[in-house]
């Protein structure tokens, strides 16, 4: 075991950061909730109640998907205080929101218009179809949605390529722009004053201004500065590769330890897939490397890159890094190639540090030697645990509340940071919170998103 010191304690901010975005998020939605309300009331409800019902539905569905926009938006300032894992469980779940909504704007207005003009349910929709302009637009929105919705379900998803996943995806942007267009055709809400106007447009240009801005040009011109090549691929085991990129002005690339990129190898075959990959070593202004398993098509076929393939990297994105951490020590926990931001956070992360890393044997410990010797000099503690998943051991499960404690016995005093595949990063969250470890101090990157 290594001699023990303590090293120097960063400053905190006075705000912890994710916890005033959240609030600064939660405020922004909150306002828009009540001006849309507002808004509503003051163009004057209809005097049949379907129809004010499923107009006040049109309006939320229409405020949930510029929500939507702006969370998978990628914005910096988002990204690096809530992380993308949080943002895009908060996008599945404004996605079912949106969903539900423009069902029953849908049914409501159709049922609604039906009756007070005494007309049967199916006649009046292919009456609104035929003679109103924009209403095709908004059914072909509906369309596009549904499909979406349908293929995010977890049975769906499980069964579907990420690339086929990602391009059905891509439907709700032709969807947006035909709600859009459906919202000023018949929108009463939206053309009732000068200043209901303006409430709107603005809300869609921030809206897609910020995919714009985050999605394509902060990407183009992060790329253009720095130039990114393959510079090295080096095999860490039979089934782990790393990659090592150098570029331009690197210096100036705002990525920390325990951060992810989206990257994409300017190659015939590979060009147009973009695969998530964790930095395995902490950024130094020269030099960025991922460390990959050979896990699917995108990750096994990087042992073949050459040497001065060109590299377009979206990111830095994740909130896995020290910019949150709390207390002066720290414990890191990583299973399987999990290990790789875990092994770029050892770098930066201040105070005394703990490192368990969860294995199914001893041989797919990869980066071993970079940690013990990142340990040896920090005056870090590694534990490296084998056995199969399953197993348990005199406390209990390997990473339960009882060995945790006997290997960490002020596991309570320190930030947790734990990165692995997601069952054995569950089952870890949930010995943390059998030991009281304050929600503040946990921080946790999801495998499946970002290693």
């Amino acid at each position: 075991m290594t001699t023990m010191t303590q090293t120097a304690v960063k400053p905190r901010p006075a705000i912890r950061p994710r916890i005033a975005a959240r609030a600064g998020l939660f405020t922004f939605i909150g306002a828009n909730v009540a001006t849309v309300t507002a808004l509503f009331f003051a163009a004057g409800p209809s005097d049949d109640v379907l129809i004010s019902v499923g107009r006040l539905a049109g309006l939320f569905g229409a405020l949930a998907m510029a929500f939507q926009l702006l969370l998978v938006a990628r914005l910096p300032w988002l990204d690096r205080r809530l992380g993308m894992d949080r943002l895009t469980v908060w996008h599945r779940w404004t996605g079912f929101s949106l969903l539900w909504t423009l069902l029953t704007h849908f049914v409501f207005i159709v049922f609604g218009y039906a009756r007070v003009e005494n007309n049967g349910v199916v006649d009046e929709f292919a009456t609104m179809v035929t003679k109103l302009e924009g209403i095709l637009r908004a059914v072909v929105a509906l369309a596009l949605i549904l499909l979406v919705g349908a293929v995010s379900a977890r049975f769906a998803r499980r069964r579907l390529a990420y690339e086929t996943w990602h391009f059905l995806h891509l439907y709700t942007y032709a969807a947006v722009v035909l709600a859009f267009s459906h919202q000023i055709a018949l929108g009463g809400s939206f053309a009732s004053s000068p200043g209901a106007q303006a409430y709107w447009w603005a809300v869609w240009g921030v809206a897609l201004g910020s995919v714009l801005a985050g999605r394509v040009v902060l990407p183009l011109a992060r790329n253009l500065r720095h130039r990114l090549k393959v510079v090295a691929v080096m095999p860490e085991s039979d089934d782990v590769v790393s990659v090592y990129m150098t570029g331009k002005h690197l210096d100036r690339m705002p990525a920390r330890a325990g951060q992810f990129f989206l990257w994409r190898f300017m190659t015939r075959d590979r060009w147009w897939q973009a695969n998530p990959f964790s930095l395995s070593a902490a950024p130094d202004g020269h030099t960025l490397r991922l460390t990959a398993k050979a896990a699917g098509d995108g990750s096994a076929s990087l042992r073949s890159l050459k040497i001065g393939t060109r590299v377009f990297a979206e990111g830095p994105y994740g909130a896995f890094t020290t910019m949150h951490q709390r207390k002066p020590d720290a414990l890191l926990i990583a299973g399987g190639v999990g290990i790789t931001p875990i092994r770029a956070l050892l770098e930066e992360i201040s105070g005394h540090v703990v490192l368990l890393y969860r294995v199914r044997t001893q041989l797919d410990a990869v980066l071993l030697p970079e940690l013990r010797g990142l340990a040896q000099a920090r005056g870090a503690v590694v534990h490296v645990l084998s056995g199969p998943s399953d197993q348990a051991g005199p406390y209990g499960p390997v990473l339960g509340a009882e060995s945790l404690r006997r290997m960490v016995p002020d596991v309570e005093e320190r930030d947790v940071f734990v990165c692995g595949p997601p069952g054995m990063t569950s089952a870890t969250l949930r010995s943390l919170r059998e030991l009281r470890v304050p929600n503040q101090q946990v921080h946790a990157e999801r495998f499946s998103l970002a290693a």
